[in-house]
């Protein structure tokens, strides 16, 4: 008969997630540029904005360790990249079009600051509403989640968007729209990520 050794025990992610991914969320400023929720500063173009709401399980409950990254164009619909080649529309060194945060460990909301982005042309040459980009991961998910939030007050443009057109159910789409708010002197778009359950938000296979 073999022996077989005990199994390793194992544990969840330790601190270090939030230390080396999101220091700030963890209160430590340890980089010299520390990535965080501000995308953002006084001297960028667009009306600023800010982008809150809470990623929720299948039972209802807010999760309290989510980490998310938020990437998008700036305020003339272009993004910080060299893959974008919209060169006709200009780049704006005030804005870095990209932002880590962690939801916060008690209410579970998270928080974006930023500037509404503009419409993006397409490589096919097709126009997509204002939109910003979501990646999600927390304990449970294995693989990170990508989704999508459009703009309550840009109705017209949601409508012709080749992406959210390809979600076949329309009541699906409504998933996907963060609603304007106007809070204590800010312009806030809610937007609560649901993981499982009837109001699942659509994630996307990128």
């Amino acid at each position: 008969m073999k022996d077989y050794l005990p199994e390793t025990a194992s544990q969840t992610a330790g601190p270090y997630v939030h230390i080396g991914l999101a220091p700030h969320a963890a209160g430590f400023h340890i980089f010299e540029k520390n990535f965080n929720h501000v995308l953002t500063n006084s001297h960028a173009v667009g009306e600023r904005i800010v982008i809150e709401g809470r990623v929720i399980d299948g039972s209802g409950t807010p999760v309290r360790d989510v980490l998310l990254e938020i990437w998008q164009a700036n305020a003339a619909g272009r993004y910080n990249h060299p893959a974008d080649l919209q060169h006709e529309k200009a780049l704006d060194p005030d804005f870095r079009g990209w932002g880590r945060t962690c939801s916060d460990f008690d209410s579970g909301v998270w928080r974006f600051e930023t500037v509404k982005p503009g419409t993006v042309t397409g490589r096919d040459g097709r126009i997509m509403a204002p939109h910003v980009n979501l990646w999600i991961v927390a304990r449970g998910i294995n693989i990170g989640l990508n989704t999508r939030m459009y703009f309550s007050d840009e109705q017209a443009a949601n409508e012709k968007d080749p992406v959210l057109n390809l979600i076949e159910w329309e009541v699906r789409r409504n998933t996907l729209i963060g609603v304007r708010e106007q809070r204590g002197g800010e312009v806030v778009y809610r937007f609560d990520i649901h993981l499982q359950g009837e109001k699942e938000t659509v994630f996307f296979d990128v």
